[in-house]
């Protein structure tokens, strides 16, 4: 039997070496290209890395820009042990188990920094469980997501976590990646005698587009091709050959917000052709619909607004057209709704007043509400003054009191000013209008603070 696994041993294949791209990992902080702005020399993160402070972090930013590889170095550099959960395939049970080994380690003298990859593909009670822990310093929390932190983790769970953006790499930094990669003769391709034609290397990284974990892929599929010696030359053919030829987008990575941006801009500049041309590049790659579905409804809010109210209810209706019949036929509808949002008028005069009042709340704290417009359910309420001398809009001839409903120090306070567009041209006779009856009684003596008995 010894001797029959001895033969079956020998002739097995030897076991293949990591991916390129997973053997030219940087080994240490110095090594990583392109982040500066996050870990750069000087950084508050570097310093922070440097002392064994390492806060709960967040790394947020498109594949291929070195998340985990940097958090990985922050654990060495910090001291601490490092442990990885992937959110795709782990779950609380897992969680737990971490945690426990954490603890235990911390008993030892220990720390760890628990590495959750894709945190955003936890759900809340998931990302919960982390919170008592990260709270009580059992774990150093580093969490990755390509997804918008602000929409995907829990706002408690980010609140106790610094947010780092890392970048998509820039040509300067993922030439220096390809050049590493050719040059290292133990983890690289530098012991092979291969270069790279010019047009090549262009090729490669254009078609790596930010992401240097696809760069790495491609090089070594194309240097496959190219054999070994001195004579060995990735050519343009070879790399085009290993290069992928798929749309660049990623559901999950910075190009869909690069994506939904287009979209928003092209419907804003009135540019139908543009608009369904975005709109398609999302749903041919597989964009959730009713995702976008939600973002015609804010633009139909944010950017038409009551130029043309009309905008909203039908975004509303496609939405319950794609969730009714499902796609590819609710593509239509949201190609509708994209197309009258493009040709609709547009004014953000709505958008603009509800950020100013909701600036007004945050800057004036709680001002109280004047009495006259308070709720009287109860005797004692009313022998406190509420609702004392306010005035039933109804019971005037035109509707208009004259009384104030702002609360004092924010009098005469004005954040919706429509514009002469569309039906904002109506809404803007109506205000004026309104504002200018309201002065006339004033005027007469029918307004003031709480009108009537109450001025």
């Amino acid at each position: 039997m010894a001797d029959l696994f001895g033969r079956r041993g020998a002739d097995l294949p030897p076991v293949a070496p990591p991916p390129l791209a997973e053997r030219m990992r940087p080994r240490s902080l110095e090594e990583v290209l392109g982040q500066e702005e996050a870990i750069g020399e000087g950084t508050l993160l570097r310093r922070l890395a440097g002392e064994g402070r390492i806060p709960s972090l967040v790394l947020w930013g498109p594949p291929g820009t070195g998340k985990t590889t940097l958090a990985r170095l922050l654990a060495a550099r910090g001291g601490l042990d490092f442990a990885a959960l992937s959110a795709v395939t782990g779950g609380i049970a897992d969680l737990k188990r971490e945690v426990a080994a954490a603890r235990a380690m911390r008993t030892a003298g220990r720390r760890t920094l628990l590495f959750v990859d894709e945190i955003h593909r936890f759900n809340r009670a998931q990302q919960d469980a982390l919170l008592p822990h990260v709270e009580d310093g059992t774990v150093v929390f580093v969490g990755a997501t390509t997804e918008n932190p602000s929409f995907e983790v829990n706002a408690a769970l980010l609140s106790r976590c610094r947010v780092v953006v890392l970048r998509a790499l820039g040509e300067e930094a993922l030439r220096g990646i390809l050049d590493r990669a050719l040059a290292d003769p133990d983890r690289g391709l530098g012991g092979r005698g291969l270069s790279v034609e010019p047009a090549a290397a262009d090729l490669l990284l254009r078609a790596a587009d930010g992401d240097a974990r696809r760069l790495l892929n491609a090089l070594e599929a194309a240097a496959a091709g190219a054999g070994e010696g001195p004579g060995a030359v990735v050519t343009a053919d070879l790399a085009r050959g290993a290069v992928e030829r798929v749309l660049r987008y990623d559901r999950a990575g910075e190009e869909h917000f690069n994506i939904i941006s287009a979209l928003h801009k092209s419907l804003r500049d009135g540019d139908p052709d543009a608009g369904i041309y975005w709109l398609a590049r999302m749903l041919e790659a597989g964009e959730d619909p009713l995702y976008v579905a939600r973002r015609l409804v804010r633009f139909a809010s944010e950017d038409v607004g009551l130029a043309d109210p009309q905008a909203l209810a039908l975004c509303n209706a496609a939405k319950e057209a794609v969730h009714f019949i499902g796609m590819p036929e609710g593509a239509l509808a949201l190609a509708e709704a994209a197309v009258y949002l493009a040709l609709a008028p547009k004014s953000n005069s709505l958008y603009r007043a509800w950020g100013e009042a909701a600036a007004a709340a945050r800057e004036t704290g709680s001002l109280p509400v004047p009495l006259h417009l308070r709720n009287a359910p109860t005797g004692l309420l009313r022998e406190l003054g509420y609702g004392k001398g306010y005035r039933y809009a109804h019971d005037e001839a035109d509707g208009v009191t004259g009384q104030e409903t702002l609360p004092e120090g924010l009098e005469g306070r004005t954040f919706y000013e429509p514009r002469e567009i569309g039906f904002e041209r109506e809404m803007r006779r109506r205000l004026d209008w309104f504002r200018r009856r309201r002065e006339e009684v004033r005027r007469e003596g029918g307004g003031g603070a709480g009108g009537g008995e109450g001025a």
